[in-house]
């Protein structure tokens, strides 16, 4: 599918609770807008605090009543399957309906999103038997051991800018582990994941094992996270929003969280890296993909001055290149800003990093380009130092700063940022350089020669500092669905 008509695509619209769509009043709901070009294309109800605390009642009641939790693993893990299978084979439907809200092109969703979500939830499946617990050394006349056991019930809070992806990586580790899942998807991003959980129990996951409540983060977020019976929450956001989440699990639990945060990672490029051009590829791809609304995003680029020119006007030349469009649209290259005021906010820190001295040498806020959606054209920053706002600031918009540096020392300090830890990348030729980088670099992720990641699930991700705590993906984020019991038996005594 390379293009698909915006106003015939069907949109599931509701919450899901105990296995069904529930409807909501009209006074209860508000527009949800196309970001490609700002038509408002679904209605979305807003669940209130009672609505909430229904469904978490209901996975509770479904967790402790189904035999999910106690089933057989490898069964568990066969219904996962079952369940990846599903999404993999509904890809003609779960594509447009990704495309059409969010600001993922359908050809990427058809070749990337869909196939990356289905592999995902195979990848946590296999885990479903492999993580139990282990047997204790202790005296020979007692046996201990720790016994793995689900939560209960989870809450998890996802974002929107890869909105099937990001709720296979939490609710995929949590199912597999036993556990019961309610979600909320962001506000912007809805829809997409309403028909994951129906297909969820077409695959065999229990009515109520799976739950969705729609709305915002003031009321239903606040709401997910303090409630009595949800035992662990996962998000993955903003570092403010994460901080706030944590708090209320302090204080109405306490309970355990997974925060994959923030990020304003670097590009660390030394003059022996090989294949500028295709270096140069790497460097724009890392901050043009999905109009550099990653969280990962490669946002510094630092740059060792015998290249830095020539790397840069590279860069610039593929900056060039991109054509803004909507994600319905097959010849387009840059998907759209999210929302206005996200497009708005990301041409303000812009503003401010040329008042502070530093100079912006292409691209910028486009409109016009698809009806009243909003468009950020690839931007270079150069001439900025360590406390420019587009140095300092998680912009989430396709803006790429330039620093350059003589030494190793010199380009591993620039590398630090005072506040986040998400991911960096390193280029260069010599593996022992590669490597005091690695070590070096204050960053949950480190990839050197590429930037990205891989279809290898088994690697975990995860920042430092204000980047977050806690992993998804890799066994470490099963393990963190799951708590150990401590057993200790003792078989000396006569009987």
């Amino acid at each position: 599918m390379s293009a698909f008509d915006p106003d015939q695509i069907h949109v599931p619209a509701g919450h899901f609770i105990q296995g069904r769509l529930i409807p909501a009043p009209a006074d209860q709901a508000q527009d949800v807008l196309r970001p490609s070009d700002g038509h408002a294309y679904a209605s979305l109800p807003m669940a209130q605090a009672d609505l909430v605390d229904e469904a978490v009642e209901g996975a509770y009641t479904a967790w402790r009543g189904t035999d999910w939790a106690r089933r057989p693993p490898r069964e568990r893990a066969r219904v996962l399957r079952r369940w990846a299978d599903l999404v993999e084979a509904d890809a003609p439907t779960l594509a447009p309906l990704e495309a059409v809200g969010s600001t993922r092109p359908v050809r990427d969703a058809l070749a990337w999103d869909v196939p990356f979500t289905a592999d995902g939830l195979r990848f946590f499946a296999e885990y479903a038997d492999k993580l139990g617990g282990d047997v204790a050394a202790t005296r020979t006349d007692h046996l201990g051991m720790t016994v793995a056991e689900p939560y209960g019930v989870v809450g998890a809070i996802t974002p929107w800018n890869f909105p099937l992806v990001m709720a296979s990586w939490k609710v995929g580790a949590a199912l597999a582990a036993g556990n019961a899942v309610v979600l909320k998807p962001s506000e912007l991003t809805p829809f997409s994941v309403l028909r994951l959980a129906e297909l969820a129990v077409q695959a065999g996951v229990p009515a109520g094992i799976f739950n969705i409540v729609q709305g915002d983060g003031r009321v239903a977020g606040a709401a997910l996270t303090r409630h009595p019976r949800i035992a662990k929450m996962t998000f993955t956001g903003s570092t403010a929003t994460g901080a706030a989440i944590m708090a209320a699990c302090a204080q109405h639990g306490p309970k355990p969280v997974t925060l994959e945060l923030g990020g304003k990672s670097p590009q660390l490029v030394f003059d022996d890296a090989p294949d500028l051009e295709r270096l140069a590829g790497v460097i724009a791809g890392a901050i043009t993909g999905n109009a550099g609304q990653v969280c990962v995003a490669g946002s510094r680029l630092i740059v060792q001055k015998g290249i830095a020119a020539a790397l840069v006007a590279a860069v610039a030349k593929r900056f060039a290149a991109h054509r803004p469009g909507a994600t319905w649209d097959p010849d387009a290259t840059l998907p759209p800003i999210i929302s206005r005021a996200q497009a708005l906010r990301i041409d303000a820190i812009v503003q401010r990093a040329v008042q502070a001295g530093s100079v912006s040498t292409s691209g910028g806020l486009r409109g016009n380009v698809c009806g009243t959606g909003s468009y950020y054209l690839p931007t270079l920053i150069e001439g900025v130092d360590a406390g420019n706002p587009a140095v300092l600031e998680e912009i989430f918009g396709p803006v790429l700063t330039v620093q350059t540096f003589d030494t190793e020392e010199e380009g591993l300090a620039l590398a630090a940022h005072p506040h986040y830890g998400l991911a960096a990348g390193v280029h260069t030729a010599n593996i022992n350089r590669a490597l005091r980088a690695m070590r070096a670099l204050s960053a949950g992720t480190v990839w050197i020669n590429r930037y990205g990641r891989s279809n290898d699930f088994v690697i975990p991700t995860g920042g430092y500092h204000q980047s977050g705590i806690g992993k998804d993906l890799g066994r470490q984020a099963v393990e963190a669905n799951q708590r150990l019991k401590s057993v200790l038996i003792d078989f000396g005594m006569p009987g």
